[in-house]
């Protein structure tokens, strides 16, 4: 039997602190980062993605990161392509593979027992699933396949339209055409959060005045002038708040108090999603040291 690579995957809800421990970790055990976020793949999205910038990665390469536009298409099973083929890379160099980051579902698809059916972008149908309301979307949805709605936020028209585009051009539920996998990793899992809700939601309110601070509202504002209402800037928390005030339908102490909000949602669903990977060895960011973590890992690997 052909030994699995070891690779370390680091996760935890939005400002738990993974791109610091990363970096920190990278340091220490000749590593190189691959970003495993939904958002940090498409060039221009950088302060609202929080994107680590060049003196934070201290030297540190970094992967997948700013890789194609944001009219570009690009499906989970493309980041697995890509993610794939540099953690090779990575090994072969010997270095180790460090993927950080807080999105699920690329996690899940890329080192977990989860496979999703290849099925190509399909601009014609995405075009008129887009002249419908989220609400309209998500309704099909529950209709096509009920288990994997439930899964969605029913106001992410982007999972929304590509789980109707797999159900389509499948003729099947999406949920029935996944299929499991055995991961070809020896992944050793690392989990940031904290039982104190209020600590954790005040480093996400934090997080967004830093991030208006170094532009973030110029950078929505560029990004909306240059692409429109496009679908990824309006499914992506960090601009899709900041249109209606571009508008003048809000006040802009509104759009931020929104946009905190919302951070805080997402960064619940993202606990209740890792929080389902027993593999995860969880370390509370209140009280636990970066040397702690570190010191773990090198015993463990």
């Amino acid at each position: 039997m052909t030994k699995k690579q070891k690779i370390i995957a680091i996760t935890g809800p939005s400002s738990s602190g993974k791109t610091a421990l990363s970096v920190s970790l990278a340091k220490e055990i000749n590593g190189e980062i691959i970003s495993v976020d939904s958002r940090q793949i498409y060039k221009g999205l950088d302060i609202g993605s929080a994107k680590p910038t060049m003196d934070e990665r201290q030297g540190i390469i970094h992967h997948m990161m700013d890789i194609i536009e944001v009219t570009a298409p690009f499906t989970v099973a493309d980041f697995c392509d890509e993610a794939n083929k540099i953690i090779g890379d990575i090994i072969s160099r010997g270095k180790v593979p460090i993927l950080a980051g807080g999105t699920g579902l690329y996690f899940r698809t890329l080192l977990q027992d989860f496979d999703l059916p290849r099925v190509a972008p399909n601009e014609e149908l995405r075009k008129e699933l887009n002249k419908k309301s989220c609400e309209e979307l998500y309704n099909m949805l529950l209709e096509k396949d009920y288990e994997i709605a439930q899964k969605i936020h029913f106001n992410n028209k982007v999972k929304i339209i590509r789980a109707l585009e797999v159900c389509i051009s499948l003729g099947v539920p999406m949920s029935k055409a996944q299929k499991k996998k055995d991961s070809p990793y020896d992944v050793l899992w690392i989990g940031l959060n904290t039982q104190d809700r209020d600590f954790l939601y005040e480093r996400i309110n934090k997080r967004v005045e830093v991030m208006l601070s170094q532009g973030l509202e110029q950078e929505a504002k560029t990004l909306f002038e240059k692409y429109g209402e496009n679908n990824i800037l309006m499914s992506t928390i960090g601009y899709q708040e900041f249109l209606p005030y571009f508008k003048g339908e809000i006040e802009f102490s509104i759009a931020i108090e929104q946009l905190k909000q919302n951070t805080r949602r997402y960064a619940k669903r993202q606990i209740s999603w890792f929080n389902a990977n027993k593999d995860i060895n969880w370390f509370d960011i209140k009280t636990v040291d970066v040397n702690e973590i570190i010191n773990f890992v090198k015993i463990k690997i």
